[in-house]
């Protein structure tokens, strides 16, 4: 496979044609023309899918005095994004140490660039958001913070001299020591979510409730029909029996046969229905029997 065309600080990833026209007694002509490569990276896999998550916790320490503990932890649903996407962020932040701190995020593009057995690496920062300072003894809750990825290119995983990579950093700012951070990797992929991949839990549990009904027992004896002349008397089926100049425009429009068709089951009684077994104490078999008529 062809890597993705890429530009960075120490090198890049492009492809191009070249065409020579040679003719007898001129200059050959020479023509170059330039053009991109995607890899694509399909996000909808199992592995891309999976949800990302983790926990740290930091004490902070000045000589002597001891303050209390300063926690984070943070998730993401899944791993694999394209750009335009956001990202939702679920996070708790508990500030117990005696300093003001602040909950951060930020996305970070990892460069690294391998030649003649070394290796260069350039990190830059995509995206960031900030939350609200965070007090002694406070605690802060991010339910699905959104922070948007900017059109930036994919992922790059697959090639022996450059490889690109992207993180979501989830992390305390604390004034005076070194910050409290959380790594979550990413993946910028070219093929976005399907839309049923992100239904498939909701529409399985749906499913789930809906089919609950299963679970009812049928009465062991059911009850049999009422007769056709309990239900409709000879005055009520004969005065239902209308001619074609009284019925619908939806019976008119339809053609001849058609309607004989109809107009000729429609007001037949229903077969007879027999529900008594003629020997109770006889087992039988498990196939159903068909009444005689």
């Amino acid at each position: 496979p062809l890597a993705t065309s890429f530009e960075g600080r120490h090198g890049s990833v492009r492809y191009w044609v070249k065409a020579e026209l040679h003719r007898p007694w001129f200059l050959p002509v020479k023509l170059k023309k330039e053009f991109t490569v995607f890899e694509h990276i399909d996000i909808n896999t199992p592995s891309l899918l999976s949800p990302q998550a983790g926990t740290k916790e930091k004490t902070l320490c000045c000589w002597f005095c001891t303050s209390g503990p300063i926690s984070l932890s943070a998730k993401i649903e899944r791993k694999g994004y394209t750009p335009g996407e956001s990202i939702q962020i679920f996070a708790e932040i508990e500030n117990c140490s005696s300093r003001v701190v602040v909950p951060k995020a930020a996305i970070y593009q990892t460069q690294a660039f391998y030649a003649k057995g070394k290796m260069k690496e350039v990190k830059q920062l995509v995206a960031s958001l900030r939350g609200e300072s965070l007090s002694s003894g406070k605690t802060e809750t991010w339910n699905g913070k959104q922070l948007k990825i900017p059109p930036v290119s994919p992922s790059i995983l697959d090639c022996s001299i450059i490889r690109v990579e992207y993180s979501l950093m989830v992390y305390v700012d604390i004034p005076g020591a070194m910050d409290l951070f959380l790594n979550l990797p990413l993946v910028i992929g070219t093929i976005p979510l399907h839309p049923f991949g992100s239904r498939t839990s909701s529409v399985s549990s749906q499913c789930s409730m809906n089919m609950n009904w299963l679970g009812l027992t049928l009465p062991e004896r059911p009850e049999a029909p009422p007769s056709y002349a309990e239900v409709v008397t000879e005055e009520q089926r004969q005065s239902s029996l209308a001619p074609l100049g009284v019925c619908d425009d939806f019976e008119r429009a339809l053609p001849g046969p058609l309607f004989a068709y109809i107009q000729e089951f429609r007001f037949l009684p229903p077969p007879l229905y027999s529900e008594i077994d003629p020997n109770p104490d006889q087992p039988t078999d498990d196939r159903p029997s068909c009444p005689s008529r």
